[in-house]
């Protein structure tokens, strides 16, 4: 079985509810299909992985990318898409590295996506159109905005897939502007 999009978004919805973590996963999926196509790699699998990517967050936070494997086990995921999910939370939720290039890129821009979704929140336009990269490496060094976000997972995934983290952080904001308007950053 290769999972489709749709395939993707019925299991996320069936354990998960939450419009917050489904604009998230919307971000991943664009970002993914970006470096896919950057890549010359397949982009409907790279997308499809980062909008299954926090399946099981939303029922089993506690035990995120551990319930994940046997979700999605269950519904027939073949076993790539599955150890890609689980790497994405290397070294915060599990022990599974990454080393594909897909996974690589997983795990180097899920945090960032909520990072530059959070400096965009707070610009005046509250829009992608207009967020650079020295804007986001501004917020950056201010430690309590978006606390949660862990930088240090950011710098390592940016040195896993080879990219400066100036280029990474800017490639991220051109992969989540096409969807701008469904993850809520359009503007005012």
């Amino acid at each position: 079985m290769k999972p489709t999009r749709d395939d993707a978004e019925k299991l996320w919805r069936a354990h998960n509810d939450d419009e917050a973590l489904w604009r998230h996963a919307l971000s991943v999926e664009a970002a993914m299909r970006h470096f896919a196509a950057k890549a010359g790699a397949d982009q409907d699998e790279w997308g499809v992985v980062g909008l299954i990517h926090d399946v099981d967050y939303g029922r089993y936070p506690s035990e995120h990318c551990v319930r994940g494997r046997a979700l999605m086990a269950d519904a027939g995921w073949p076993e790539s898409y599955i150890r890609a999910m689980e790497s994405h939370g290397w070294g915060i939720c599990t022990e599974v590295e990454p080393l594909t290039a897909m996974e690589k890129t997983l795990y180097a821009i899920d945090e960032l996506t909520g990072f530059i979704a959070a400096c965009a929140l707070v610009r005046p336009s509250k829009s992608l159109s207009d967020l650079e990269t020295k804007s986001v490496k501004k917020k950056w060094k201010t430690a309590a905005f978006a606390a949660g976000v862990n930088r240090e997972v950011i710098e390592k995934g940016a040195a896993l897939v080879g990219m400066e983290l100036d280029a990474l952080i800017g490639e991220t904001i051109l992969a989540m502007r096409p969807v701008s308007a469904e993850i809520g950053l359009a503007g005012v």
